[in-house]
């Protein structure tokens, strides 16, 4: 072999020439703008996704002093890791880069004939492309259910477009993961909230390398609203985690017993704020010891039903409704693949069409673990609750006036949308195609007005729900790239990762990155009004939780005071007298004869201002009913009143007035007993 020439060079050995062969392959690349473009990384990954955005995102406050921006308030971010951890497949990071983040499920080589959940909640027979990076032939797609969509750089792409508010709901199913063939971990639910929880806070930490270090990244996981105020007024994304389980802190129920007690719950709740969760659903699919569901429909509706009795021994039970608020219909569309699990001999079971409600609703221990929640400033997801459930939990916020309760992706029903503004409390849409989106934002704007407040969506993105399909891109008005961010300062170009480039107008929106794209979509369908409502939405979702955190329980002026009545009902083994209903227990009453025109009186022992009382009916209640103040106890002015009450917990909120007495007066019974109150509240606040 001919000697080739030999070159001063400096010395360097096999080892260090490995070490930056590995560095330029797979290590941080220096941003060309580090050290002058704030929003740029120090050094981002090589290769990884482009995020498709130019231009400084905006920071500060409007000239009210309102901070901007769109909310997401139902996310998945780590539901990869729920279900048995191979339900979803792919990670919203890695330290190994991206092409380990973005690859499929191991069963769902080499063309998907074992993707299972693809073909159950897609149709068809599942096969696809397992290729992720850097194809992306066949997934993230607006109706692929079963592949990433929360990559770290498509959540940057949505926080470049505007986004200032991301909730992230730690979820999973105990029984979908059991009875799931593919899993790697524990079906322990809680253990799997732990494990998102822990693993948020890692992604955090990876983006705070790529910026510099600890706190620099776009990424700040907030405790409280006035560090979310302070992360979007430098022009970050607020990341508040949530909760969304079927059986939290282990209270499923079986056969109707509660596998959980206060304690549980107390120990629960406690552990959940240490881990930095602000709001969580108390119920999700299945009954459990704390709450009724609201229910699924058709054939999915079926398929969790059957889960619910594998998870509880019952199926869901139904009964007529009482009020304008249902239950999403059951129907009894089959499902074979699911159906097949159920012991041999037992059925799901039909259900009356005029019987739309769910017969559970929230359970004392779901009353004490919404209580639990209020006094930890925390906020209830109301989604997903039995409308029987819902309306107790805001009989209960109604009657201590606490504002903390959300809506976040459709799931409630909407009749109950004036009565969650009037708490002062959030809601956001589910992230539906635009068409439909800005339909249902025109059918609320008033509430809005009437309100003033701004409005959300929720993605569910890896939530198992299914996206905006692509209108296409021969309609009237399609998204033209590039375009501006609401705000004006960014621009916004067609996003790439890999050597795919995805177009909302062709594609849908397959992944989180494509956020900004179906809000230009939005815009162009609904208008800007709608788009505007969408950008108040960071002012007044920190709203409501500023409002809860700041919430102080009101002193109840009739407690232990003394009190008289017109009549009490007779009984040789218990006491039903006038001063059983103020004091300060629940399981104790005042009852009247079995008349109408009664009266319970209270002695506040000083002229107070009076602005509220609450009511808490036993099934003997008043239908129509007056709630009278006095300052001499002789000349009586009526400050409320209704004739349609319905028993329960009532709240009669009115101007302060000044009062030493204050007397409930029943005109009509809605039972053929008397009138009976466990308790009753007079309020200054």
């Amino acid at each position: 072999m001919t000697r080739q020439p030999h070159h001063r060079r400096r010395p360097i050995t096999v080892l260090s020439l490995l070490l930056l062969v590995m560095a330029v392959t797979l290590g941080p690349t220096p941003s060309s703008a580090a050290g002058t473009d704030w929003w740029n990384p120090v050094a981002r990954p090589a290769p990884d996704s482009q995020i498709g955005v130019t231009g400084e995102p905006f920071k500060g406050t409007n000239s009210q002093g309102e901070v901007r921006g769109f909310v997401d308030a139902h996310n998945h971010i780590m539901a990869n890791e729920a279900f048995g951890g191979r339900l979803i497949c792919g990670k919203p990071f890695s330290e190994a880069g991206v092409a380990d983040a973005l690859k499929d499920c191991p069963e769902h080589y080499p063309d998907g004939s074992l993707a299972i959940f693809d073909f159950i909640t897609n149709g068809g027979d599942g096969k696809h492309d397992p290729d992720g990076w850097p194809t992306f032939k066949d997934w993230p797609a607006y109706d692929s259910l079963t592949h990433q969509q929360n990559y770290y750089a498509w959540v940057e792409r949505a926080w470049r477009g505007g986004q200032r508010v991301l909730v992230n709901d730690l979820v999973t199913n105990g029984v979908i993961c059991s009875v799931y063939p593919f899993k790697d971990r524990s079906c322990d639910e809680m253990t799997s909230i732990r494990l998102q929880a822990k693993l948020t806070y890692d992604m955090q930490a990876y983006i705070d390398k790529m910026y510099g270090g600890t706190g620099k990244g776009w990424f700040r996981i907030v405790t409280d609203s006035e560090q979310a105020r302070s992360v979007i007024e430098q022009g970050k994304l607020a990341v508040i985690l949530g909760v969304e389980t079927s059986e939290p802190f282990g209270c499923k129920q079986v056969l109707d017993i509660a596998q959980c007690d206060k304690e549980d719950i107390d120990a629960g709740l406690d552990e959940l704020y240490d881990l930095g969760v602000r709001s969580m659903f108390l119920c999700h699919k299945f009954d459990n010891a704390l709450c009724g569901v609201r229910f699924d429909e058709g054939g999915l509706g079926t398929a969790i039903n059957v889960g619910q009795f594998l998870s509880t021994g019952t199926f869901w039970q139904t009964e007529k409704c009482t009020g304008p608020q249902h239950d999403n219909p059951i129907g009894g569309a089959a499902a074979p693949s699911a159906e097949e699990e159920l012991p041999a001999g037992v059925e799901v079971p039909s259900y009356d069409d005029d019987a739309q409600c769910n017969k559970r609703g929230l359970t004392e221990l779901g009353e004490y673990a919404v209580r639990g929640m209020m006094q930890r400033k925390m906020m209830l997801e109301v989604d997903h609750m039995s409308v029987k459930a819902t309306g107790r939990a805001l009989d209960i916020f109604e009657s201590e006036s606490y504002p903390g309760v959300l809506s976040s992706h459709s799931w409630m029903d909407l009749n109950w949308t004036e009565r969650v503004y009037g708490l002062g409390g959030f809601i956001a849409q589910y992230m539906h195609g635009s068409e439909g989106f800005s339909a249902e934002a025109d059918r609320t704007k008033a509430l809005r007005e009437k309100y003033d407040v701004g409005y959300g969506y929720g993605t569910d993105m890896n939530g198992v729900g299914g996206w905006p399909a692509p209108r296409g891109a021969d309609a009237s008005n399609p998204v033209t790239y590039p375009f501006r961010s609401t705000d004006g300062g960014s621009v916004i170009d067609k996003q790439t990762t890999g050597s795919r480039t995805w177009d909302l107008n062709t594609d849908g929106a397959s992944h989180y990155g494509l956020v900004p794209d179906w809000i230009e979509d939005i815009r162009k369908v609904g208008g800007q009004d709608v788009v505007d409502d969408l950008f108040r939405g960071a002012e007044s979702y920190l709203d409501t939780w500023g409002a809860s955190e700041g919430h102080k329980a009101g002193v109840n002026l009739a407690k232990g005071a003394p009190s008289s009545a017109s009549s009490s009902e007779s009984n040789p083994f218990t006491s039903y007298a006038p001063g059983r209903a103020v004091d300060g227990n629940a399981d104790t009453r005042w009852a009247s004869d079995w008349s109408d025109d009664q009266w319970l009186r209270i002695d506040l022992g000083s002229t107070s201002t009076v602005k509220r009382v609450t009511l808490e009916w036993e099934r003997a209640y008043g239908k129509s009913y007056r709630v009278e103040v006095s300052t001499d106890g002789t000349t009586w002015q009526s400050v409320w009143a209704t004739t349609a009450g319905d028993g329960g917990l009532d709240t009669a909120r009115f101007n302060g007035v000044p009062a030493r007495y204050v007397r409930i007066h029943g005109l009509d019974r809605g039972t053929d007993w008397g009138y009976s109150l466990y308790e009753v509240g007079v309020y200054s606040s």
